[in-house]
């Protein structure tokens, strides 16, 4: 088999770094018999979407590979972050800053913005167990913080449809996390590095060791340990507006006051009689005595929560061992088994809660009656209250225990592997500080609870308001795998390859509710159990029809268990018209089976921040209730009869390389998904409800409790509820470029490396035809973070290395967005969050800015066993964008800018090998 200088060249480019001689690839271009030589030296590797081994590592589908050399260039220390630092990773990532999410303890990546559920993410090639709770209670995900980096040897990113060979979830692409096979010697790291602003002190090691020689020996055995924790950053730590929810300063609302938003100030209440406000006690806690305020006048307890309790990053502790034994069994026949166990803590806390909240029970209107020792008024007394003596938050505790064995030989003229894989994660989830109703009402009509001095308060007294929760859950993929690959016959280019293989697993998720009879305040609920069974079989052919035209056909059939039959087809092709020009083409039909949130025993609730529209403003006379922004909870149950999604996408790309140190591909994508599996349409039900009252079908809306100034005026709807439906469908589209080159100047080295995304469209279309825009702007809202559909996201990074010392800038990039949402309701000429007048009020223009840090690397070797290392991340302390609407964080973006609320932050350590 021949391959032309861009095949021999991209092979190099792969495998340089990995080797560590990233400038192999510079020597003199080889052709003729000297090339065919060179080719049968080379590796062959199976590249991620492609059951075949080959040489050439350019296949008909764009695949970005970053080896452990870039990960160490990067600075970052988790997958996580490695991963979606991705240009291609978009909306419906999940962020590790997002702690009040239902997937909170965990994180996602959402290739193409089409959520994490549409990703499918490998371990060495085999599935890995899902999270083992649901992203907003509906979409199943791998979490990346329970893949052990210390052992990755690279990542494969596949960025395109991979249906036909792995089946389910592979719709927007693949991420394969590929493990070391073998280690010899003995490697450790140590840092440690800290927040120039405060907070966030982090540390960190590794150890790996291995010995045996494949070849000599027979067999190789290694280990790999690594710790890292992270200590909170606290939004007191940081400057306004990360620090505090009263945007009043800029024209915003001040959640403080009792008059813009019922239910946030701490220890005020408020007279029916004259309509004054009167603190029951002292201001105490870290709150102030505010008295005369224009819209309220008397006195009143402020208190800014957010500062005192709020956090940017969370208390996170993330550890584990793996281990892999390989075996050689004859000169065409190995064996290994490897373990994993990986644990990830995350500590969230939040504000104290409120004694008004509007779900499961609405309280908004609670009152004091006559005769509470803390009613000193002889008539009911409304209270303005937050529990701020009983802590409030979540633990997360997630277990990942994986055991992978297999068999890779060779008989007559077949390859084959066979691998078994047995994976179980354990989520512990431990809530605390939540307000019993039960136990709430028997407080006030009895009088146990002190509001007029919370210190006065027992323990016991405490504890039976707020007794707290713990549940475990857990999910399971049990797999046995088995493949085979030879050649068949010659085509004019070289041999046809044929690859066979089946797959057998069993998939299962129990995640027990999280809000048990609703017996908690201001908490949403979900709960999730299934089970099923898959058995799959595919077929590739790979067809050198000519030296420059290759044709690679797939195919794969699935049953499942609860959802029924699937067929999935690729086609790809690869034309070069020149020795450094290749076009190249796909075309898939992918799907993605229901989870078991959407089909199962289950059910979810969750709650989105939305303001009342001006029309609705002006029948309540712009008051506080129709003004301020509030939650309203969406509750969403399964359904038996849910089908799954399916997909149609195609690629076209140009990859070139003039000459032997540079390489650039661009790659247009199209992805349409029908079938998808979404909450009804909660958005025209809002907007048919602001209308008239209205409702559409499939929807219930509960309204809230009438407004008392307003009797006779719509309500505001509280609770939205409906099943899982098949009625939408999306498209999308845009375009990656990558461009990587290389140079060397004797005693120095250069290697700049390219990499971003542009989104053309991102379209939702509904029922009736209606068609909801997101690129460009913050929805989907109603989508894990809300962090919407930037339009280009992009990094570039440049690395110099000069005998011992190697330096890398990378520049990281994301456009801005418009503060809009059509997915609730929220169009062109509106905004998501307003002011008391119900208008935008910053940024002016309701658009957030774009958002780019500066990341600066460094190592030094001291000798050829140790090395100083050290970062220097967002190097220019840039500040995240102002984004008021987001509900992950305070006033920012965390799933895009999490870098510029943490600020400036250094890492220092060390790297020893022997």
């Amino acid at each position: 088999m021949t391959r032309n200088k861009l095949a021999l060249s991209l092979a190099g480019l792969l495998f340089a770094p990995i080797a560590g001689t990233a400038f192999a690839q510079s020597t003199p271009a080889t052709t003729g018999q000297d090339q065919s030589q060179n080719t049968k030296q080379l590796q062959t590797i199976t590249v991620t979407g492609s059951a075949l081994p080959r040489v050439d590592t350019e296949t008909p589908s764009p695949v970005t590979v970053i080896s452990a050399q870039q990960i160490a260039r990067s600075g970052y220390t988790t997958i996580s972050d490695v991963v979606r630092s991705i240009s291609a990773d978009n909306s419906g990532s999940i962020p590790n800053a997002f702690t009040n999410g239902f997937a909170a303890g965990s994180s996602g990546v959402a290739l193409r913005g089409l959520t994490v559920n549409s990703t499918l993410v490998l371990i060495d090639g085999q599935r890995a167990a899902s999270y083992a709770v649901s992203d907003d209670g509906q979409r199943s995900f791998v979490d990346l913080n329970t893949i052990p980096l210390a052992a990755v040897e690279r990542i494969e990113v596949l960025k395109d449809g991979a249906s036909s060979i792995y089946g389910s979830d592979a719709i927007a692409g693949v991420v394969n996390i590929i493990l070391r096979p073998s280690f010899q010697g003995v490697e450790g790291t140590a840092d440690v590095g800290n927040s120039q602003h405060g907070g966030g002190f982090t540390k960190k090691a590794t150890f790996m060791a291995g010995t045996g020689d494949l070849d000599k020996d027979r067999y190789n055995a290694y280990f790999s340990v690594q710790y890292e924790k992270d200590n909170p950053i606290f939004a007191r730590d940081r400057d306004f507006p990360y620090n505090t929810d009263n945007l009043s300063p800029i024209g915003g609302p001040n959640p403080e006051v009792p008059g813009n938003n019922i239910g946030s100030t701490v220890g005020s209440i408020t007279n029916p009689a004259t309509g004054l406000l009167q603190p029951l006690g002292n201001c105490t806690a870290g709150s102030k005595l505010v008295t005369n305020d224009s819209k309220n006048p008397g006195s009143y307890c402020s208190q800014n929560l957010a500062n005192q309790y709020n956090l940017i990053q969370p208390q996170t502790e993330q550890g584990g061992i793996y281990g892999r034994f390989t075996v050689k069994i004859n000169d065409t026949t190995k064996a290994y088994l490897s373990a994993s166990y990986m644990q990830s803590k995350t500590w969230g806390i939040n504000q104290p809660e409120q004694i008004q909240n509007s779900t499961p029970v609405n309280t908004n209107s609670i009152t004091l009656p006559v005769g509470n020792p803390s009613n000193p008024f002889n008539q009911p007394a409304p209270i303005n209250y937050a529990f701020g003596d009983i802590p409030r938050g979540t633990n997360y505790t997630n277990h990942n225990m994986r055991l992978v064995g297999g068999v890779q030989g060779t008989m007559g003229d077949w390859n084959y592997t066979t691998t078994a894989t047995i994976n179980h994660t354990s989520l512990d989830t431990n809530q605390f500080g939540y307000i019993n109703y039960a136990a709430l009402i028997s407080a006030i009509n009895n009088g146990t609870y002190n509001f007029a001095n919370p210190s006065s308060n027992s323990a016991a007294v405490r504890a039976s308001l707020a007794p707290g929760y713990a549940k475990t859950s857990t999910s399971d993929l049990d797999s046995l795998d088995f493949n085979a690959n030879r050649e068949l016959w010659d085509l004019p280019g070289g041999p046809m390859g044929l690859a066979v293989g089946a797959q057998v697993r069993h998939e299962a998720q129990d995640d027990p509710t999280l809000n048990p009879n609703f017996e908690f305040e201001g908490l949403g609920n979900a709960t999730t159990k299934g089970s099923r069974d898959v058995a799959g079989t595919y077929a590739e052919l790979d067809m050198p029809l000519l030296e420059s035209l290759e044709a690679d056909v797939s195919g794969r059939f699935d049953h499942y268990s609860d959802v029924g039959n699937n067929f999935s087809p690729k086609i790809g092709l690869k034309w070069k018209p020149l020795d450094w020009v290749a076009i190249r083409g796909t075309y898939s039909k992918g799907f993605r089976a229901p989870s078991f949130a959407e089909n199962g025993s289950s059910s979810s609730q969750g709650f989105v921040t939305i303001t009342p529209p001006t029309s609705f403003q002006d029948l309540h006379g712009g008051n506080a209730y129709s003004s301020s922004p509030y939650s309203i909870s969406e509750y969403t149950l399964a359904n038996h009869n849910i089908k799954p999604e399916k997909a149609d996408s195609f690629t076209f790309g140009v990859v070139v390389q003039p000459t032997s140190w540079l390489n650039a591909s661009v790659d247009y994508y199209n992805i349409r998904k029908s079938n998808v599996i979404t909450a009804p349409d909660y958005g025209s039900a809002l907007a048919a409800y602001w209308a008239n009252g209205g409702t559409v079908p499939g929807v219930t809306i509960t309204p809230d409790l009438v407004d008392p100034q307003h009797p006779g005026a719509l309500a505001r709807p509280a609770v939205l509820t409906g099943e899982y439906i098949n009625a939408n469908s999306l498209k999308t589209s845009g375009v990656d470029v990558d461009i990587q080159g290389h140079w060397d100047f004797g005693s120095v080295k250069y290697i700049s490396e390219l990499q971003g995304t542009q989104i053309f469209k991102w379209q939702m279309i509904l029922p009736g035809g209606i068609v909801q825009n997101y690129v460009g702007t913050q929805g989907p809202y109603n989508l894990s973070s809300g962090a919407g559909t930037p339009r280009t996201k992009g990094s570039w990074s440049n690395t110099v290395m000069y005998g011992p010392v190697t330096v890398t800038g990378t520049l990281y990039y994301t456009s801005g967005y418009q503060e809009i949402a059509e997915d609730v309701g929220v169009g062109p000429g509106s905004c998501l969050f307003l002011n008391a007048a119900g208008t935008a009020f910053m940024p002016s223009n309701c658009r957030v800015g774009s958002f780019y840090d500066f990341d600066l690397t460094g190592s030094y070797d001291i000798n050829q066993h140790v090395a100083i290392t050290a970062s220097l991340m967002n190097a220019f302390d840039r500040k995240a964008p102002f984004d008021p609407a987001n509900y992950a964080a305070t006033n920012y973006n965390p799933t895009y800018s999490q870098a510029g609320a943490v600020g400036r932050f250094w890492n220092v350590g060390v790297k020893v090998k022997f």
